[in-house]
């Protein structure tokens, strides 16, 4: 059983590990809010990496079927999910009530809430964590295990990454200035944006032709 809950845990570390939208979201947030406000906002991440790793080892069969029936629908819904995230990112100043407090708002349930859907835009990001299951061979007979302690090793792996991603830029944040917390503040919402147009217009494409 400890073998499947190290392999557990390192599923949640490698399915939150590819840089994406969401490590974008969780950078801007650590460098606006701090450590501790980051992280908070990246166990949205989490709480849908877990969901995804209960989906996996209950469902792993009828998940795959009803992805690639509806896959154009997800891509086209991810892709306008993305691309609101980061139009509010580019064109609103977060960092307006900080320069008015003169000190770091703390994070609020709302950035939690971004950075979960954020997350389920992804549509590719079931099919990772899918993967993952099979290639650590977890969850084939989940009949057999006991679930619960799997769960929350990949709830926990998961964690540990975005608290050690987090930790690791919000040691630079000092080192920013206001205008250039903007700058990447635009241009991350900007790179979000873009990503969130690429799965709309593939979405469509596969649709119309």
């Amino acid at each position: 059983m400890l073998i499947y809950i190290l392999k557990s845990y390192l599923i949640g570390i490698c399915a939150a590990a590819p840089l994406g939208p969401i490590a974008i979201l969780v950078l801007q947030k650590t460098l606006h809010y701090g450590h501790r406000g980051g992280f908070t906002s990246a166990l949205g991440s989490t709480l849908v990496d877990t969901t995804y790793a209960i989906i996996s080892i209950f469902a792993l069969a009828i998940v795959k079927e009803f992805v690639n029936v509806h896959q154009n629908i997800l891509l086209i819904c991810g892709g306008i999910i993305l691309m609101g995230v980061g139009y509010s990112m580019a064109m609103r100043d977060p960092f307006r009530k900080m320069k008015e407090d003169g000190g770091a708002p703390a994070a609020t349930w709302k950035d939690f809430v971004q950075a979960s859907l954020t997350a389920i835009s992804n549509p590719g990001a079931i099919f990772i964590m899918l993967a993952l299951f099979t290639f650590f061979n977890v969850g084939d007979q989940p009949q057999d295990l006991r679930v619960a302690p799997l769960i929350i090793a990949v709830a926990l792996g998961s964690a540990t990454w975005w608290f050690c991603f987090t930790w690791v830029f919000s040691r630079w944040r000092n080192s920013f200035k206001f205008r250039t917390l903007m700058w990447i503040n635009r241009i991350s919402g900007i790179l979000i944006g873009i990503i969130g147009l690429a799965l709309l217009a593939e979405g469509i494409y596969q649709i119309a032709f």
